[in-house]
């Protein structure tokens, strides 16, 4: 008799979500699955932890932009727990009209923890990644209680290039959080300020200039520079005017998402944690591979980046630790296989096996993903 099949895969970015790659997967497979959409703590992390069991809340926040716009989080009430990813309320898929990399906001994302903390949450993920903003989480600082108030005691304007006027930041309006355990999830260790700080290396992602990328710089260091002398917050020092990295600012990970990393560790006490293990961690994953047979992951391309944390070599490595087999599907590889093999994972099938085309994979991927996965089938899910 065959075994359960654990189908765990991350979303086909721009094709398909990872609970819709799941179900193209088992429909394909023919046999028992149990089905795991997951994610790393980027884009698809609510989904994934809603396909898991979590609810949806939403609630109209402020966009990147300042416009008014509908997102949500995943709630659950056993351990009262959160996720919120900022990508649903400062993405950079919430800019349809361009990116805007002075002026782009973390607001709705701290609007999104405000509710899960007036909702009685006891633990909030927050899941970092394909943000629009590069403000230092100032943003989501201000929608907590936080006033960021320039020489003349005035609230600083939205974004990162403001913040090189910031004067005091005032914390005796911030929401009260001592009851709830902050966690980043995030693979990003980058510090906030540097050449490999949060403007350097992330802002010409988001459309900034060089001139716009010292811009930043300079407000990014003035915010971790400031928070030094605010409350006890350690984030920076400056000798002669000069902003240097320390405490919270140097901290791996204090760089992601635009320093919204950073203001988790200063402003939330958070603790960074892994993405793709820590989530699977809390969707089961642990429990449920325990009867599997095989599991099967993947991405929409397994390249270099998938073996950086991406989702599916932390699949791989948590199913190694059970001694379960992987393999994966994707859109594309660029792996080699001895690549994916020393990530734990024995093969990988591509929809561009099927179809050569891009723009017909994209278009067609979850009938194509049906017939990749009964090719797979018939490799590896035969009967003893």
């Amino acid at each position: 008799m065959v075994q359960q099949v654990l189908v765990a895969p991350d979303k086909f970015k721009g094709s398909l979500t990872a609970a819709e790659v799941a179900a193209r997967v088992s429909a394909g497979l023919g046999v028992p699955t149990v089905e795991l959409p997951v994610a790393d703590g980027g884009d698809g992390t609510v989904d994934a932890a809603v396909a898991g069991g979590f609810s949806r809340v939403t609630i109209e926040v402020t966009g990147p932009t300042g416009e008014r716009i509908s997102a949500s989080y995943a709630w659950q009430d056993t351990g009262a727990t959160a996720v919120v990813e900022l990508a649903e309320a400062s993405g950079l898929r919430r800019l349809p009209g361009g990116h805007e990399p002075l002026t782009a906001t973390s607001h709705g994302t701290g609007e999104l923890i405000a509710d899960a903390v007036r909702r009685g949450a006891k633990r909030v993920v927050l899941g970092l990644g394909g943000s629009a903003c590069t403000d230092g989480g100032a943003g989501m600082a201000q929608a907590l209680g936080a006033r960021l108030l320039d020489a003349d005691g005035e609230d600083l304007p939205r974004g990162g290039a403001a913040l090189k006027g910031l004067a005091r930041i005032d914390l005796s309006g911030f929401v009260d959080v001592s009851g709830v355990e902050f966690v980043v999830a995030s693979d990003v260790d980058n510090p906030l300020l540097g050449p490999h700080g949060a403007a350097a290396v992330y802002g010409p992602q988001k459309g900034a200039t060089p001139d716009d990328v010292k811009t930043l710089e300079a407000g990014l260091a003035r915010l971790a520079a400031v928070a030094t002398a605010t409350h006890g917050l350690m984030g920076a020092v400056e000798h002669d005017d000069t902003p240097r990295a320390m405490g919270v600012a140097g901290a791996p990970g204090a760089g992601a998402a635009g320093g919204v990393g950073f203001a988790a560790l200063a402003f939330l006490h958070a603790e960074i944690r892994p993405g793709i293990g820590y989530l699977l961690d809390l969707l089961g994953f642990g429990e449920l591979v325990k009867d599997a047979r095989l599991v099967i992951t993947g991405e929409g391309s397994l390249d270099e980046q998938s073996l950086r944390g991406k989702a599916p070599v932390g699949v791989a490595r948590a199913a190694a630790e059970a001694g379960v087999p992987v393999v994966a599907v994707c859109g594309r590889r660029t792996l080699t296989d001895d690549e994916l093999r020393a990530a734990g994972i024995e093969a990988a099938y591509a929809l561009t096996d099927l179809e050569p085309d891009p723009e017909r994979c994209m278009a067609e991927a979850g009938p194509l993903l049906e017939r990749l996965a009964a090719r797979l089938a018939a490799v590896h899910l035969q009967e003893d």
